[in-house]
């Protein structure tokens, strides 16, 4: 089961992973609200569908002041966004996520999953974040940091360390870069995750460590005790083969 991107950043703050300011909106009237709630002087509005590459569809508009906001929800919401994951069939967006804009110094990719032939949890990390996994390993093969987790051990603090000092992360931010990690290994064995995805996670200018986007999915098996994670499915995102 797959959730939206609003949904997993809110799991993410809650095991200790920082996100950036923002809040869901439903109508242009909401949105507009939400960007004066939050503050600054620049917004993202965000399309909330199950699909990656929302950018490049036409998902993310960037606003300069409340009006923009309101106006670029009110593009958004209501319509198909067509991407190279959803098929031409498209997905309805029937709400927005509005969020701070952040000033980015570096981009990093972060993601697990669980690697069948070891058994292990896969931590899969790069210094090519914005790209997805696959464009990574294509383009840029030797920036990948690959550290297999024994589940009968779990994650250890001096692994997350390692895999930050392996991104280039530097001294002062190395805790909490791992910090990150460790959270996120949390949510993938205490809510049975079957990936969990930032992507990409960054170092801001004022040197705060956050997930400026990310995607999570669930094992469908195991909803029956996770009530917490059950609760978020969207039938409206899914297509017909895939409801359960």
């Amino acid at each position: 089961m797959d959730i939206h991107e609003y949904q997993a950043k809110k799991i993410l703050s809650e095991f200790g992973v920082s996100i950036p300011r923002g809040g869901i909106a439903y109508s242009p009237e909401n949105a507009e609200f939400k960007a004066r709630e939050i503050g600054g002087s620049q917004w993202v509005v965000k399309a909330q569908v199950h699909s990656g590459a929302r950018g490049k569809a036409g998902g993310i508009i960037l606003c300069k002041n409340e009006l923009e906001v309101a106006q670029a929800a009110d593009k958004l919401l209501g319509k198909k966004l067509v991407t190279n994951q959803t098929g031409p069939a498209g997905k309805i967006i029937n709400r927005v996520y509005i969020e701070e804009v952040t000033q980015i110094e570096k981009e990093l990719y972060l993601g697990l999953v669980f690697d069948r032939g070891s058994e292990c949890i896969m931590v899969v990390a790069s210094t090519e974040g914005g790209m997805s996994v696959e464009e990574i390993s294509k383009e840029k093969p030797e920036s990948i940091i690959r550290s297999k987790i024994e589940v009968a051990v779990g994650m250890q603090e001096f692994q997350a360390r390692e895999i930050a000092f392996g991104l280039g992360i530097e001294p002062k931010l190395i805790s909490r870069t791992a910090e990150a990690i460790i959270g996120c290994y949390r949510i993938f064995r205490e809510l049975d995750a079957t990936m969990v995805e930032i992507n990409p996670l960054v170092i801001s200018t004022d040197h705060h460590v956050l997930a400026l986007d990310c995607k999570m999915s669930f094992d469908n098996n195991a909803l029956f005790r996770r009530n917490n994670v059950s609760e978020l499915r969207d039938k409206s995102q899914e297509n017909e083969s895939e409801v359960y």
